[in-house]
């Protein structure tokens, strides 16, 4: 199956600071990636280089057939890629409805199957908070709305930075499960969160990154095979 992202020898910098160091990385059309390690190694700089928002990256990125290591953020996103920030990034100011409409667009091929029923259907309680500003939800409530907001352009591809970070379990359980729905569609992910063996459950495949390299990729089967692996790059 053709690669729907390709990432090769990918070097990011934040000023003279080099933060990756020839990464390389596939995702199929479909598949769900755990991208996992330790604080400061990289991950969040990987998805940060991948949609357009760290200027400084050398190497090569290719996305639904097309070269965006030198892509704006909106360029790329037009191509069906959606980020969901460490942190939520929702708008304060706009009620739920607001935050999700403003994101509402068909996909690259014409598809419009979020749709805010739809998002309310896989987070209820966005719908019972629907007229609330984003200042006035949780910190899971927001991160419901953060993926919700993603869901709504019918993207291709997502990326999810610590998914569950923070959030009570109860919470976490409910964006697993989506993540398991949005799967089952054929959206393609890749999901930073530091609970393993939760994404172990979900995913394709288990992308361990250590000092801006990737020091394992493969099934989530042969991870957890490999207690060496686990204690070298996890502590665990």
């Amino acid at each position: 199956m053709n690669a729907l992202l390709s990432v090769s020898d990918l070097r990011s910098f934040y000023g003279a600071s080099q933060v990756l160091h020839g990464v390389d990385l596939v995702v199929r059309p479909g598949e769900q990636i755990a991208l996992i390690g330790r604080n400061g190694m990289g991950k969040t700089t990987l998805l940060k280089s991948i949609v357009g928002l760290l200027a400084d990256r050398r190497g090569q990125i290719s996305f639904a057939g097309s070269d965006t290591c030198g892509a704006r953020p909106e360029d790329i996103a037009g191509k069906g890629m959606a980020y969901v920030p460490e942190g939520r990034g929702v708008f304060g100011s706009l009620s739920v409805v607001e935050n999700l409409l403003m994101a509402a667009r068909a996909g690259v091929s014409g598809s419009r199957r979020w749709t805010i029923e739809r998002v309310f259907e896989a987070f209820p309680r966005l719908h019972q908070r629907r007229g609330n500003g984003g200042h006035q939800l949780s910190g899971g409530e927001q991160q419901m709305l953060s993926i919700g907001r993603a869901l709504m352009t019918n993207p291709d591809l997502i990326l999810l930075d610590e998914a569950t970070e923070g959030l009570a379990p109860l919470i976490a359980q409910e964006i697993w499960r989506t993540l398991g729905v949005i799967r089952s569609e054929g959206i393609a992910t890749i999901v930073v969160d530091k609970d393993f063996r939760a994404l172990a459950k979900v995913a394709d495949r288990m992308v361990i990154m250590a000092k801006g390299e990737i020091a394992f990729d493969g099934s989530p089967g042969d991870l957890l095979a490999d207690p060496a692996i686990l204690e070298r790059n996890l502590g665990i």
